[in-house]
C-alpha cells in the first residue's frame, strides 16, 4: 500500500488576454494584491488563435503570462480561479470583460489551467472549477496535449514555460 506523501508547492502562472494597456495595468495591480509579487512577465504575444473573444473584448488581443514569486499548493487552484473571475468582473465595462485571466500552475512535469467549463478530459476540483492539463514537460521541452488550446499547441510559448520552470526549480532547491 502506498503512503500518501506531502505535495510540493507549485508555481502560479496567470495567462492574461487584453486589448487595453490601462486595463492590463489595473489587472496587474489586482493580481499582485491577491497573489503577491510577480517574478516573471513574458513578452506580449499577438492572440490570433481564435476570434472567440473579439465581440466581448475587441481587437487586437494580446496574451501575456505572469508568474508569481510565492509558491502555492495545487489544491488552491479552484480558489485562485474564483478570485481571478472576481477580478475580471471588477474590471468589466458595460457587462463585458476587458481582460481574461486564466490561472494555472506549473510544476516540473506539467502546466495545468483552471477552467469553469466542463469537458470530458478535465478533472473536477471544487466549486464548479475544473483542472485542464494543458502542457506536458518531457526531455527538455513542453508539449501540448490533443485538447490543448491552439495557441498553446503552436509552441509560441515554449520559451516562457521553460523560463518559468527554471525559476520554479531554483525556488524548490531553496526550500530544501
Amino acid at each position: 500500500m502506498a503512503t500518501p506523501q506531502p505535495v510540493k508547492p507549485v508555481k502560479l502562472v496567470i495567462a492574461l488576454l487584453f486589448v487595453d494597456a490601462q486595463r492590463l495595468q489595473l489587472a496587474v495591480q489586482e493580481m499582485t494584491t491577491a497573489f503577491g509579487p510577480i517574478d516573471y512577465i513574458s513578452p506580449h504575444f499577438a492572440f490570433e488563435a481564435t476570434n472567440y473573444y473579439f465581440n466581448e473584448m475587441g481587437a487586437p488581443i494580446a496574451r501575456v503570462f505572469y508568474s508569481f514569486a510565492q509558491l502555492v499548493s495545487p489544491e488552491e487552484l479552484a480558489a485562485i480561479k474564483l478570485r481571478t473571475n472576481e477580478i475580471e468582473h471588477t474590471l468589466a465595462a458595460d457587462g463585458k470583460r476587458t481582460v481574461n485571466l486564466d490561472p494555472g500552475y506549473l510544476d516540473t512535469d506539467k502546466f495545468v489551467l483552471a477552467s469553469a467549463k466542463y469537458h470530458g478530459y478535465k478533472i473536477y476540483l471544487r466549486d464548479g472549477i475544473w483542472a485542464d492539463m494543458t502542457l506536458h514537460y518531457e526531455k527538455g521541452r513542453f508539449t501540448a496535449l490533443p485538447w490543448s488550446f491552439p495557441d498553446f499547441k503552436s509552441g509560441a510559448y515554449e520559451k516562457v514555460f521553460l523560463r518559468v520552470r527554471e525559476i520554479y526549480k531554483k525556488q524548490l532547491q531553496a526550500l530544501q
